[in-house]
């Protein structure tokens, strides 16, 4: 079974030179693909150094981007995905893999508490992780890890839904509950990155927070809108008893609140047809 190890870089030198080896100790016989996001110090160069594969962008086109162009560029059966930036353990490496021949077609590293970037970013995650588990009805125990191994005739199914951006990690997870593929969580402890985050708290704060929709229409749009629609319904239907008792007449405000309803449930079903169109197109390519 060939693996295939693909790790994201963007002015990550210093910690390439800390992964890489442990990488090549653990999978001396992976194929090692190190996908250069428009760095500006030495991340392309310490990455051959280590005999790694190297895809080299002119400019930064995001970390989902560096995952799509790996896994196009990867002839493994297996797919790896672990940051450059030394927070990963290539000794975990191994036990992830095994999980697969348990039946599993991912298997994701998970992070404790004692893992998470900062309070917020913690904070975040586990309302990330709840979202999802209350979606999917299986337990998620992190949405956004991005170390993680998975079969590479399945993961590429999903290379046109996932973003340039720093969600590919939801959008990939999502598209395997959709799609009855099996997924596993494996606690892993992370260290310290080096250098500075990527993620920046006042530009992504707002992107994230999409996330949360972001989860519900990649997995089921109708279980977002159909409650959407009841509120309205109800709100509508409050409304004119009280117009009722008090005035004994339906009002503008009741038909308002009782069409936004009707309109609602409506787009959501539409979107649901096109959520399971989309995944049929993935399957076809």
């Amino acid at each position: 079974m060939r693996i295939s190890l693909i790790l994201p870089a963007k002015n990550e030198a210093e910690g390439l030179r800390r992964t890489l080896p442990g990488v090549r100790a653990v999978l001396p016989d992976a194929e090692v693909i190190v996908v250069d996001d428009g760095s500006s110090d030495d991340t392309a160069a310490v990455a051959r150094e280590f005999g790694a594969t190297v895809l080299s962008s002119p400019y930064s086109m995001g970390n989902g981007a560096a995952i799509k162009r790996g896994a196009r560029a990867a002839t493994g059966e297996v797919l790896m995905f672990m940051d450059a930036d030394g927070q990963h353990d290539a000794a975990l490496i191994p036990p992830l893999i095994a999980r697969l021949d348990e039946g599993y077609d991912m298997v994701v590293g998970a992070r404790g508490w004692d893992g998470q970037a900062s309070v917020g970013r913690g904070l975040a995650n586990g309302l990330y992780n709840r979202v999802a588990s209350l979606m999917t009805g299986f337990q998620v125990a992190d949405l956004t890890s991005g170390f993680r191994v998975v079969r590479a005739d399945k993961f590429k199914e999903f290379l046109h839904l996932l973003p340039n951006g720093f969600s590919y990690p939801t959008t990939i997870t999502m598209a395997f509950f959709r799609s009855a593929y099996a997924v596993a969580y494996h606690p892993i402890p992370v260290a310290k990155r080096l250098g500075k985050s990527h993620i920046k708290p006042l530009r992504d704060g707002v992107r994230f927070l999409l996330i949360i929709f972001k989860i519900a229409t990649l997995y089921s749009p109708l279980k977002l809108f159909a409650p959407a629609a009841i509120v309205f319904a109800l709100l509508g239907l409050g409304n004119y008893a009280y117009t009722f008792i008090t005035e004994g007449r339906f009002t503008n405000m009741s038909a308002l609140l009782l069409s936004a309803s009707v309109i609602v449930f409506l787009i959501g079903l539409v979107s649901e047809q096109i959520t399971s169109l989309t995944y049929v197109k993935g399957r076809e390519q």
